[in-house]
């Protein structure tokens, strides 16, 4: 699957001002996967939000770790403009110094130093980027012992649009494709992470009628973006046709739309050589 960087940038940008109101399912798995918190015990320095979008999980970061100073960082400079804690610019001379910054750059190219950061949170980005670059990066960028906490959408999402669009014999061009959860584990250990645990939730979003849906996802940047995809609204007979087979699900008078959430964490083991290959070797006091 190769996506237009571009046109996810160009997505997540027009839907700025209306994605704080629209993203419910964003701030719903943000929440769940702040409890995972509770489990772990880390006192990171430097924390790295990747795919922040307007920022609302940085608030309870900086309450988790108020000592911490927290780096925002999305592809998308509107969304990060949109950011509410972010001081207007005619009081930013006169601000206080802040512990949180904002950073426009892709995840495939996080512009920070090696082992810079103590914990990486990334809260549904991975679906927009080629997840082997994203988890290099973030091995790179992550300290000996720091951990990446994340949480990115599995193949049953939108299983239902899926379903209605491959009746009209149109495949995953219409509805992206999305990683399986032992594949994103796999990946992980492929890149060098170590002890990583993943889990999976379907969370079922209702709404009144197809087009609210399409709506809402265009509203939450999530129009797709990927590479050869067909240009162009679908024909209004074969959208008419769509919508037929979605409404076979309709209960309750509502339709449904399940989101496949799939949540992990994974830590960088500390190294166990040098850089000039010598081994480390661990000398603990009696």
């Amino acid at each position: 699957m190769t996506l237009e960087k571009h046109r996810v940038r160009q997505n997540f940008n027009r839907s700025a001002s209306l994605y704080a109101d629209r993203a419910v399912v964003a701030r719903e798995v943000g929440r769940r996967l702040l409890e995972h918190f509770e489990f772990l015990k880390i006192q990171p320095t430097r924390i790295l939000d990747l795919g922040a979008g307007t920022g609302f999980a940085g608030d309870e970061l900086h309450r988790l770790f108020p000592q911490a100073t927290l780096i925002s960082l999305d592809l998308s400079d509107a969304l990060l403009r949109a950011n509410p804690w972010q001081p207007p610019p005619w009081w930013r001379p006169f601000a206080p110094p802040d512990t949180r910054f904002a950073v426009c750059a892709s995840a495939e190219q996080i512009p920070l130093q090696n082992a810079s950061v103590g914990l990486v949170w990334s809260n549904l980005m991975l679906p927009w980027c080629a997840h082997d670059a994203v988890l290099r990066e973030v091995y790179r960028v992550l300290e000996p012992d720091g951990l990446f906490m994340f949480s990115t959408l599995g193949p049953d999402t939108l299983k239902e649009l899926r379903l209605a669009f491959a009746a009209q014999g149109e495949g995953p061009a219409r509805v992206l494709d999305f990683a399986d959860m032992h594949d994103v584990g796999d990946a992980l250990v492929h890149a060098g992470f170590a002890n990583p645990v993943m889990d999976r939730e379907d969370l079922q979003v209702t709404y009144p009628d197809i087009a609210s849906l399409v709506r809402d996802l265009r509203h939450t940047g999530g129009s797709n973006a990927l590479a050869g995809r067909p240009r162009g609204l679908t024909g209004r007979m074969r959208w008419r046709a769509v919508t037929t087979v979605y409404e076979q699900l309709r209960e309750g008078g509502v339709l449904p739309a399940t989101f496949e959430i799939v949540y992990g964490h994974a830590w960088k083991p500390a190294p166990r050589k040098t850089p000039d290959g010598r081994p480390i070797i661990e000398v603990r006091p009696a």
